[in-house]
């Protein structure tokens, strides 16, 4: 689903400025590879490992963060940092699936479910609560329980279909969640460290926790590649409630009278059906060990590409 620009972010290209046809997309497309290439490198350096212990996934969204708050990007890369932060992070996030076994994938993803579906609920309820609390407007409130308790932008997006609230209260909505899940990327490991959680505990916190998928893998990799492998499995199976939510949300809505919209979701995202695909894919051991290192080392490169494309945005 679409997602319109966070406060701050690149601004959408016009129809004028060329930014149609997929030769539009190569410049931006070009900075975000170089940078994950740069972050990669960092991250790479022995001294880097030995000292900082920080994945290639949070040097490349700090660069591009850094990029961003120093100096203007040209308006031909816009169609290719979007295209980078969104359908190609979402490919990397489907590539993860080459990392796990359908039997890893059972082990996590059914504890996961009852996790996550409390957590959202709670999430939810408690959402709502607070911006009630707070004297928040009605919509806006919906719009930020929404997103933090499933999967940040995309969820704001999807449940603004519903609740129509205005441009200013789906923007909002947007930043904040977007400042508080980049925080995350950095704080999450250095607290899971702090309090010496074990990789799966971790990652379950992670992925029920972090709103964006790309915060979720980019916090989970702060902390370990089990940890990472759980936080995805988690996430996927949280963004799997979008669509109940959203719907449940405008029947709620309709029942208090209150004007609503028609739902525009997708019940399951494409990426988590190519994931388990992949994970079928390598349960089945037709893939020999060096083809199968060369796809994740490939994919940690496009997920770094698509992580360049979300620090250029923020």
């Amino acid at each position: 689903m679409s997602v319109p620009a966070r406060p701050g972010a690149v601004p959408p290209a016009t129809p004028s400025a060329g930014s149609h046809g997929p030769a539009a997309s190569l410049p931006g497309l070009l900075v975000a590879a170089l940078l994950a290439s740069g972050g990669f490198w960092l991250a790479d350096l022995p001294w880097v490992k030995t000292h900082l212990h920080v994945s290639a996934l949070l040097v490349v969204v700090l660069l591009g963060m850094l990029w961003r708050s120093l100096a203007p990007l040209p308006r031909a890369t816009e169609p290719g940092i979007r295209m980078a932060q969104r359908p190609v992070l979402r490919w990397a996030v489907a590539g993860l699936g080459f990392r796990l076994s359908l039997p890893q994938l059972w082990a996590i993803g059914v504890p996961a479910l009852g996790v996550v579906t409390v957590s959202t609920l709670v999430a939810l309820v408690a959402g709502v609560w607070l911006a009630e609390r707070l004297r928040l407007p009605h919509k806006m409130g919906l719009l930020l329980a929404v997103g933090g308790a499933i999967c940040g932008a995309s969820a704001v997006v999807a449940a603004d279909t519903v609740v129509q609230g205005e441009k200013r209260d789906s923007a909002l909505a947007i930043g904040v969640i977007t400042l508080l899940g980049t925080l995350g990327i950095v704080l999450y490991p250095l607290l899971g460290h702090f309090l010496r959680m074990p990789e799966f505990v971790y990652g379950v916190w992670d992925g029920a926790s972090l709103h964006e998928m790309a915060q979720v893998v980019a916090a989970g990799f702060g902390y370990g590649e089990r940890a990472a492998q759980v936080a995805t499995v988690v996430k996927l199976a949280r963004i799997c409630l979008l669509a109940p939510v959203v719907l449940w949300l405008g029947w709620s809505m309709r029942r208090h009278h209150e004007a609503t919209g028609q739902a525009k979701v997708t019940p399951v995202p494409w990426f988590l059906v190519l994931f388990v695909v992949f994970a079928l894919v390598n349960s089945t051991g037709w893939l020999p060990r060096p083809w199968l290192d060369v796809i994740v080392r490939g994919d940690l490169w496009l997920l770094c590409v698509g992580m360049a494309g979300m620090g250029l945005q923020t």
